[in-house]
């Protein structure tokens, strides 16, 4: 019994890793679009060193004191009260995740919003993975 749980735990995280793997290669370089009425751009899902990151803490997209940061909890995009953010648990319009044109999904707490990619996971994930 205690061999089979071994297994189980080691195929789970195998399993996990390559979920997150996959999903970051999904959205390398992905783009961080706001549904307001501007289409403000809010950064790339990029290498942690890049200016237009949103994993670079001290750049326009990722520190958590800028405006146009999905981490700046008083911002629109930030805030777990404003429509267009990333927080908002029953947001509608949260930014979208665009790559190569297209909507690949939506960077939201709200777990009823299909294709939701959860910002917390995305960062856990693969903020050092690029």
């Amino acid at each position: 019994m205690k061999s089979a749980i071994s297994i189980f735990v080691v195929i789970a995280a195998f399993s996990f890793s390559v979920k997150s793997q996959d999903l970051c290669i999904k959205l390398k370089n992905a783009r961080i679009i706001a549904q307001d009425s501007e289409n403000t751009y809010l950064g790339t899902v990029s290498n942690k060193h890049s200016s237009e990151s949103i994993f670079n803490e001290y750049g326009k997209f990722g520190s958590e004191f800028r405006t146009t940061s999905i981490w700046n909890e008083h911002s629109s995009f930030g805030s777990k009260h404003r429509i267009y953010s990333a927080f908002n648990d029953h947001s509608n319009k949260p930014p979208k995740i665009v790559k190569n044109g297209y909507t690949i999904g939506y960077l939201t707490t709200n777990k009823f919003k299909i294709k939701a990619i959860n910002p917390f996971e995305l960062k856990g994930q693969c903020k050092d993975k690029f």
